[in-house]
Order: structure tokens, then sequence, then C-alpha cells
């Protein structure tokens, strides 16, 4: 059992945290990856893993990566919401590990979506 001093201080670093959080929440880029069934059937967990390891790799502290549900597009799986505040969401998909590392570069780095995997070009074709 915990006394109430530490219960006090876990509730104050939590609070904190939080509050980091929602101070942060507009400088953050996110990369949203849809694991349903049907991501993970097409690929998804290695395209969030690579997202991951380039990420690291690059020191970008700024982004975030994580996970939804059902995005509701099976036939477009892998996707990916690349989510940069200030501008327009961007959906990129057929996403792989090997298209990770450009789409880190130009669109996180650089600012430049990558507009050959994303939502539209996939519609076009």
């Amino acid at each position: 059992m915990k006394s109430l001093a530490e219960l006090q201080a876990i509730r104050e670093k939590t609070l904190n945290r939080i509050n980091l959080r929602k101070e942060d929440e507009g400088e953050v880029t996110r990369v949203v990856i849809g694991m349903a069934t049907c991501g993970i059937a097409a690929g998804a967990r290695p395209v969030m893993l690579s997202f991951m390891d380039e990420i690291n790799k690059r020191n970008l502290n700024h982004v975030t990566v994580s996970q939804t549900g059902c995005i509701g597009m099976c036939r477009l799986e892998p996707m990916v919401d690349v989510i940069v505040p200030g501008q327009e969401k961007v959906t990129y998909v057929h996403m792989t590990p090997e298209k990770v590392a450009r789409v880190v570069a130009e669109h996180i780095v650089n600012g430049r979506p990558v507009e050959e995997y994303t939502i539209g070009a996939a519609e076009d074709k």
C-alpha cells in the first residue's frame, strides 16, 4: 500500500505529464497507422516499426507514432495519416517499409508530401 504522500507525488507527476502533452499538442507531428485486422493483414505492423525506427534514427522528438482501428478503406491498406500542425492531413496508401524513409525525409522533415503515395494518386489509377 502506498502512503498518502507517495500517492500525491504520483498524481502530481501524472498531471504534469498530461499538461506537457496538452502544451506540446500544437507542435507535434502525428503519424497514425491503421492497425485494424485488414491493416495488419496488409502489412501495417512492419510499416509502423519502420516509421518508429526512421523517426528514432533521425532523432525527431516532435513526431509521435500511434495506431488507430479501421479506417474503412481496406483495399488501400496499409494506410498512414501524417498530421502536421497547421497543415491539412495527408493520407498515404499501400504503404510499405521501403516507402517510409522517403515519407519521413520529404514530408515530415522537409514539409513536402510524397504525392505519388497519397490517397489522391491511388484514386486516379
